[in-house]
């Protein structure tokens, strides 16, 4: 695969930068269960800008966000909620951080795609979860 190509399936992304130190802990702490994901989600935090909770744009998902997106590949539509791998629950919709899709729809914001690595993404809408 060319940078060129490969540039061109990581969008840029953000997140929110206490979550973003939180992701990095997490995907060390699973690095040697789940590498192919640990790897993963550690490569998106270090890439993504960083910004604080109040400045992020609302548009952008972040952890408790709920996401309806397409598989391009396919044309299927999913609505889900990205959480914490203790909250994860696919039967409500509720997908860890720690899955493939969960690392890649975090920082993306609507209308961005992701090629990742055998799919390929584009979120459709985001509503992000209230404070508290």
């Amino acid at each position: 695969m060319s940078k060129t190509r490969k540039a061109a399936s990581r969008p840029p992304i953000d997140m929110i930068d206490s979550e973003a130190e939180r992701l990095a802990g997490l995907a060390l702490s699973v690095e040697r269960r789940f590498p192919a994901v640990s790897a993963l989600l550690l490569r998106e935090t270090e890439r993504a800008r960083l910004h604080s909770a109040a400045a992020i744009s609302p548009d952008t998902v972040t952890m408790g966000s709920t996401v309806e997106f397409v598989d391009d590949s396919n044309g299927t539509r999913r609505t889900v909620t990205l959480v914490y791998p203790p909250d994860a629950d696919i039967s409500r919709g509720r997908i860890s951080i720690l899955t493939p899709v969960g690392a890649a729809l975090i920082g993306l914001r609507t209308g961005q795609s992701i090629l990742w690595p055998d799919r390929h993404l584009t979120v459709l809408q985001v509503r992000r979860a209230g404070p508290g």
